[in-house]
């Protein structure tokens, strides 16, 4: 059965919807509520899922974007209440192919919701729940800026925002998405003050362990400027993600010797975190040494004489740092690093680069003002 609604009076098209649901089984009338469209309405979204049943896809959708195509004609003001009736209905479809199709009538409505309206916000949120159930978040999230851009007529509240940021970590986090799912964290502990950031302990905790976790993730030096973060200071967590901002390997391995128990107990695996340190701890000596004999990288790294080389070559394909091995010499040649931290001394270093450059610049242009300078005549004749 395919729901075609046009040209049908709103009336019309619920009595269609109550038939069809009736049909599967539904405990509803065939007959029109006396009491208007809406009452209508609650009704059949009441009983919707009754129709959620596999191998009957496309009837589904077709049904359930009937029940958008009423809802959209509502006014708002009287609709609410119906939008998250039907939103929570939508979000107990089970299973990948239902849940897609929940996935695509939701975005139907979200589309359709006035973007003053607060109602766009509650939508979003059930939309995120469907996403991150059938993996697809992809497709919903972009980024941090295109998330404000979906909410610039009507903000959500503060805490709103919060339980959605919350949300969408969680659903990046099951993605395998951890570079989005960290800057979502990050924002996330943005909207906290100094007044109230000592309420977003388990946030801020929660922020260090995906960062810690993620494999991909070794810019680890914002998060210490993050009040809530701060209010860690003097914890195990904060002294963790301290080792990890700017400490080497040996200092992770006395840290795990002496809290072996609160490591594991964080959902930290340790032989992770010691390739990840080693990575940490090659770029800190690449700031520091243009050449690195094969033998400091062994002994700071703490590996055997065989897994040196084939270490570096896992350092480059992350990018984190250019070099060459010289296997001749026994010596990896450093182009450039990414930095662990950026502080002062990275400020100062990019400033003083950035004047030489601009002298140099400056240079050239004078040098070519003079080579395109017209030559007195005289000049010209001598030459």
């Amino acid at each position: 059965m395919y729901f075609v609604f046009i040209d049908l009076a709103l009336e019309d098209q619920a009595q269609e919807l109550r038939a069809y649901l009736k049909s599967l089984g539904a405990e509803i009338s065939t007959e029109k509520s006396p009491k208007g469209i809406e009452d209508d309405l609650h009704k059949i979204i009441g009983v919707c899922d009754t129709c959620f049943k596999e191998g009957r896809e496309q009837e589904i959708e077709s049904a359930l974007n009937g029940i958008v195509s009423i809802l959209v004609m509502i006014p708002l003001e009287r609709a609410e209440n119906l939008i998250l009736a039907f939103s929570e209905k939508l979000t107990k479809a089970t299973g990948y192919k239902l849940g897609m199709v929940t996935l695509r009538v939701m975005w139907l409505l979200f589309q359709s919701v006035d973007p003053r309206s607060p109602m766009r916000y509650h939508v979003y949120y059930h939309l995120v729940q469907i996403a991150r159930s059938v993996d697809q978040i992809k497709h919903v999230f972009k980024d941090v800026d295109h998330l404000k851009a979906q909410f610039e007529l009507c903000p959500p509240s503060n805490e709103q925002m919060q339980k959605l940021l919350r949300l969408l970590h969680d659903a990046l986090l099951a993605s395998k998405n951890g570079e989005q799912a960290a800057k979502v964290m990050v924002e996330l502990l943005g909207t906290y003050t100094t007044e109230n950031a000592s309420q977003a302990r388990e946030d801020a905790q929660r922020c260090i362990m995906a960062a810690l976790a993620d494999p991909n993730t070794f810019l680890l030096d914002p998060l210490l400027s993050l009040k809530p973060v701060r209010f860690l200071e003097g914890e195990l967590i904060h002294d963790l993600l301290s080792v990890f901002v700017s400490e080497k390997l040996s200092s992770y391995q006395q840290f795990y010797q002496n809290h072996k128990e609160f490591v594991h107990g964080l959902g930290l695996n340790h032989e992770q975190n010691m390739k990840k340190m080693r990575l940490l701890t090659f770029m800190q000596l690449a700031e520091d040494n243009q050449e690195m004999p094969f033998q400091l990288i062994q002994h700071e790294l703490q590996l055997q004489s065989t897994e040196v080389e084939p270490f570096i070559i896992d350092v480059l394909k992350t990018k984190l740092v250019r070099a060459r091995m010289d296997q001749s010499t026994q010596k990896v040649l450093i182009s450039s690093t990414m930095h662990r931290t950026f502080g002062q001394a990275q400020w100062q270093q990019l400033r003083e680069l950035l004047t030489s450059w601009k002298q140099n610049l400056q240079s050239v242009q004078e040098g070519m003002t003079t080579i395109a300078k017209p030559q007195p005549e005289g000049k010209k004749q001598a030459l």
